[in-house]
C-alpha cells in the first residue's frame, strides 16, 4: 500500500469517531431537553391541577350559598302567595296545603327530570359501541351453511 492510502484510511476512521462523537452528544443533549421538558410539564399539571382543585371548593362554596339563598327566596315567594290566598278570604290551613301541594308536584317533576336525564351519566352510546357485535352481525356478507 502506498502512503496516501494509509493516511486516507487513517483520516476517515478518525472522522468515523468524531462523528460516533458528535451522534452521542447530541443524543445526551436531546434526552436532556426531553427530561426538562417533561419536568416541565409535571411541574404545569401539577399547578394546574391544584387551580382546579382550589377553584371546584371555590365554586362548591358559592353553590352552597346560592341554594341557601334560593330557598330562602322560595319560602318567601310561597308565603307571599299564602298570604295573598287568606287576603281573598281562604282559610289559612286550605292555603298552606295547597302551597305545599304545589311544592311537592314541583319537587316530584323535577325528580321525573332528574331520573330521566340520569340514564345519560352512564354514557348509554359509548357502551353500546364497545360491545362486541354477535356473530352473525360481524359478517352479513357470508353464507351460513
Amino acid at each position: 500500500m502506498d502512503s496516501e492510502t494509509i493516511q486516507s484510511g487513517q483520516a476517515a476512521s478518525g472522522g468515523e469517531v468524531g462523528q460516533d462523537a458528535s451522534i452521542l452528544e447530541d443524543i445526551e443533549s436531546l434526552w436532556g431537553q426531553w427530561r426538562g421538558l417533561g419536568y416541565d410539564q409535571l411541574q404545569l399539571a401539577a399547578l394546574e391541577t391544584r387551580r382546579a382543585g382550589e377553584s371546584l371548593v371555590a365554586m362548591l362554596m358559592a353553590g352552597v350559598i346560592l341554594a341557601v339563598l334560593l330557598i330562602g327566596a322560595w319560602l318567601g315567594i310561597l308565603a307571599a302567595a299564602v298570604l295573598a290566598l287568606i287576603g281573598q278570604g281562604w282559610p289559612a290551613s286550605s292555603a298552606l296545603l295547597l302551597a305545599v301541594a304545589a311544592d311537592l308536584l314541583l319537587a316530584l317533576f323535577l325528580a321525573g327530570v332528574i331520573r330521566r336525564k340520569g340514564r345519560f351519566l352512564q354514557w348509554p352510546a359509548l357502551v353500546r359501541s364497545l360491545r362486541p357485535k354477535p356473530a352473525k352481525q360481524r359478517h352479513p356478507h357470508k353464507a351460513t351453511r
